[in-house]
């Protein structure tokens, strides 16, 4: 299907000095961008995509917050897809950078060619960045070209990004990722906050993949690893576990219990509670009433 821009970027005293120029490719949407920056100015930017921002000036007086904590904004980063990305400015600067937002699936076949899938998946899910581009930016001087005066074929400017991507993310530790990696009792946690606060209503995968910013694949596969259950079932055990509080310490009803958690209809309930459990909701609640 190729790249479709999702995009939001949110900015306070940070002004556009000219238009903006971009071109979209097959599976990459390459944007320049010339502005500056007042003391005190702010950014907020997340993507569905993952995006590479080559600078062309020294960004080290701006603040970087993503998940590899705050630090100085590196020359060159590399942002997962639904990573947020936030900036503020400690002095006035005007600067220009690319933004290259990329196709996940088509950055996924590409890394997949050297690597294994879940090392591939493991590294698209994972922020990077470098502080000295010298080796990049002839790259993106070229790509930039593609942009302003198309003169080759798309394909040598999507060729340019994978140079980039390749380039810029570390492959060699991408290769030596163990396959049954797992979450962190952190990221474990994150996934616990945002399950509670559906209040046991069921999370897609992508939902809890997003909690922790990684790739819905890649959660997968470490989630399962972690707790020896899908995310699904995970979260059934959850649910379940909920029902069983509400029956023994409140007066809902049965389908009122399974309207709170999200279940289509009572009988939805009751046949999975009755497979996980052995007895029915209306049973095990008289059962844990009897004296």
């Amino acid at each position: 299907m190729g790249y479709s821009h999702d995009f939001t970027g949110l900015t306070e005293k940070i002004h556009p000095l000219a238009p903006v120029q971009w071109r979209q490719f097959a599976n990459t949407l390459v944007a320049h961008w010339q502005a500056a920056g007042d003391r005190g100015a702010t950014g907020q930017y997340v993507s569905a995509n993952p995006r590479i921002s080559i600078f062309f000036d020294d960004m080290s007086s701006i603040s970087a917050i993503t998940d590899l904590g705050t630090r100085r904004l590196a020359r060159a980063i590399f942002v997962p897809a639904g990573m947020e990305l936030r900036t503020c400015f400690s002095r006035e600067l005007s600067f220009a950078h690319l933004d290259i937002h990329i196709d996940h699936a088509w950055a996924l076949r590409l890394l997949s060619g050297a690597l294994r899938r879940p090392a591939a998946l493991n590294i698209l899910g994972r922020p990077f960045e470098r502080h000295d581009a010298a080796e990049l930016e002839p790259l993106a001087g070229l790509l930039l070209g593609e942009v302003r005066g198309p003169s080759r074929h798309p394909l040598f400017a999507e060729n340019l990004v994978s140079c980039l991507l390749s380039g810029l993310l570390d492959l060699e530790d991408a290769e030596q990722a163990p396959e049954d990696a797992r979450l962190t009792s952190a990221q474990m946690r994150k996934v616990r906050l945002r399950f509670d606060a559906a209040h046991g209503r069921r999370l897609s995968t992508a939902q809890m993949a997003g909690a922790v910013n990684l790739s819905e694949s890649w959660f997968s596969l470490v989630f399962r690893n972690t707790t020896g259950l899908s995310p699904y079932q995970w979260q059934l055990t959850r649910r379940i576990e909920q029902a069983q509080q509400l029956l023994a310490d409140t007066d809902l009803t049965v389908a009122n219990i399974a309207d709170r958690l999200g279940f289509s209809d009572q009988a939805h309930l009751t046949k999975v509670f009755s497979r996980r459990v052995g007895a029915t909701p209306a049973s095990w609640r008289r059962d844990r009433q009897s004296p």
